[in-house]
């Protein structure tokens, strides 16, 4: 009995101590949500600190473990370990608190950028998902690292995230760079579709197609969501224009049929 009551403690201890650290890593802690003034986006950084913390602990389940083994003689040695392990990770911590220049910041963001396009968002998604978390914390307003994160995301399953990430890349784009615009708003046509929320995905593929009328894939996707949504009259309306932009597209004929079986607009099938 006597000898549980330290490994409870050490055990406790270690957890606390690990959890308090993780919470201050600078990619995550100095994350800048002042832009993202609604409650609903400003927990985007807790989901995004939560599930990290929850991946660093599943990661470190196994070595806990091996500090448990170290109880009776190994514990104090264990212990020393743990501790080493921590000042390591405050000085990478005091590393990446130094102030840097704008110049090397904007040299530093373009590192990054290139450095996470070059990985895979599904074998390196821990990775990517840190150095675009760096991105933002270096420059807060970054639409393309939102944009990417969202991506990232996606590839994930992580929908809720991926939204997150993208509707708060809308409001920094605000009325400019309509290209970008109109794809977050099919990537978000995509997500919703996933998701099952059929009616989302017919909003948002209908505001890509808004901002860009003349895309062949947005109006693809228009036709089949309106499809799915029984909305003859935008299938319609798509169709007709995805045949006058993509006459050659191989679905026209397929949609045409699948059209004509829908019910108008207001009618029970």
């Amino acid at each position: 009995m006597y000898n549980i009551i330290p490994l409870v403690i050490i055990c406790v201890s270690l957890l606390i101590i690990l959890i308090i650290v993780v919470r201050r890593f600078p990619a995550l802690a100095n994350l800048d949500v002042e832009n993202i003034p609604a409650e609903k986006e400003a927990r985007f950084k807790e989901k995004i600190v939560e599930s990290r913390l929850q991946r660093f602990l599943a990661k470190w389940r196994i070595r806990f473990s091996r500090i448990l083994s170290f109880f009776g003689s190994g514990a104090a040695k264990g212990f020393k370990w743990v501790l080493a392990r921590l000042s390591d990770m405050k000085k990478s911590y005091v590393a990446e608190k130094l102030p840097v220049t704008p110049e090397e910041k904007v040299e530093k963001v373009k590192v990054l950028l290139v450095d996470s396009e070059r990985l895979d968002d599904k074998e390196d998604f821990e990775d990517k998902e840190s150095a675009l978390i760096k991105i933002i914390e270096l420059e807060p307003r970054n639409v393309e690292a939102f944009r990417s994160l969202g991506s990232l995301y996606f590839a994930n399953k992580k929908n809720e995230e991926a939204k997150q990430a993208w509707a708060h890349a809308l409001k920094l784009l605000g009325d400019s760079d309509f290209d970008r615009q109109s794809d977050i708003y099919y990537s978000l046509a995509l997500l919703y579709k996933e998701s099952g929320d059929d009616e989302g995905a017919l909003e948002t593929i209908k505001m890509a197609v808004k901002i860009s009328p003349n895309n062949p894939r947005y109006l693809d996707a228009l036709v089949e969501i309106s499809i799915m949504n029984k909305d003859k009259v935008s299938a319609i309306e798509g169709l007709e224009k995805l045949a006058e932009v993509n006459p050659k597209n191989g679905k026209l004929d397929d949609f045409k049929a699948q059209i004509e079986g829908l019910p108008k607009n207001g009618e029970k099938s």
